[in-house]
């Protein structure tokens, strides 16, 4: 079985401006509100791409009940925990790709986090977690390597998307898969990245590190994975047009995941990563699986 967590769930909405002004009233041309959040993007694509998933993690208030009914109603396997408080609400303005208003989230107690770690105690061997995205700050920075640590007589698969800390904290602990983006790991070492034979030298630093297999996504610019087996892949993203960059690093990993599950050979999930990313980008909601094959065509 799959899991995905995400500790801050959100209410994305992603909405185009024409002409954006700041210190005046803007109005939409268009609007959409999704559930969104890494382990719950992740979970959408990998079922697009034929992989059912649980999405693990916590909603509060009015918010988060959207959140969950959202995703129930559209047929996804949820185990999200109630808590008090109000879940975020995402400000996505697609006129200035990458632009967004992010909330805080709500605070996740003691009680609250260890009704989540003795559900993940309930995991089998070769099952795969997926642990993605920011944390409220109630939570220390060190949570995904604890549950690391906690799970490390499982055999289990665990990918980890994450920035800094949350990532470099991890990596001692061999995640089965890191990927972070070119910016987020020329962050790491105090550098800037942009092209991809600038970035397989610092993604061998992070397998150095203990990371089995990194990939790097490079937005317009493709991506890079090293595998555990020594292997460097590259790719130029394939051609498209960018309708909307959300959720594009999650849908890769996703391609990533259900390629590797389905062939069991890094090229073919290196391949599939690159293709749901891009899928996704290109495109108003997530990828699909028709639109993941036509793009393979192209890598």
């Amino acid at each position: 079985m799959i899991y995905t967590i995400t500790f801050n769930p959100a209410l994305d909405y992603i909405v185009s401006v024409d002409d954006f002004q700041l210190g005046k009233t803007n109005r939409t041309t268009e609007e959409t509100i999704l559930a969104g959040g890494k382990g719950i993007n992740v979970s959408i694509v990998l079922r697009n791409l034929g992989f059912d998933s649980t999405m693990l993690g916590f909603i509060a208030g009015f918010t988060g009940e959207e959140i969950r009914r959202r995703l129930v109603e559209t047929g996804y396997h949820t185990e999200l925990i109630p808590i008090k408080g109000t879940s975020r609400i995402n400000i996505k303005l697609k006129s200035y790709d990458g632009t967004e208003i992010n909330g805080l989230g709500p605070e996740i107690d003691s009680e609250n986090l260890q009704m989540l770690l003795h559900r993940l105690d309930k995991l089998q061997p070769e099952d795969i977690l997926v642990l993605g995205g920011s944390i409220p700050e109630s939570i220390p920075d060190s949570i995904y390597k604890d549950i690391m640590v906690r799970l490390s007589d499982k055999n289990i698969l665990i990918v980890v998307d994450a920035t800094k800390d949350l990532l470099l904290n991890v990596l001692e602990n061999r995640p089965f898969l890191i990927k972070p983006n070119n910016h987020e790991l020329g962050e790491m070492f105090g550098v800037t990245l942009n092209k991809r034979s600038e970035v397989i030298p610092y993604a061998r630093k992070l397998q150095e590190r203990g990371a089995r297999n990194v990939l790097v996504s490079l937005a317009g610019n493709g991506a890079i994975l090293i595998s555990e087996k020594g292997e460097v892949f590259e790719s130029p993203a394939p051609k498209g047009r960018l309708v909307n960059a959300v959720g594009a690093g999650d849908s890769m990993v996703a391609g990533f995941l259900a390629g590797w599950l389905e062939s069991g050979d890094y090229g073919k999930a290196f391949r599939m990563g690159v293709a749901a990313g891009s899928a996704s980008a290109f495109s108003e909601l997530f990828a699909t699986r028709e639109q993941v094959d036509e793009l393979l065509n192209q890598i």
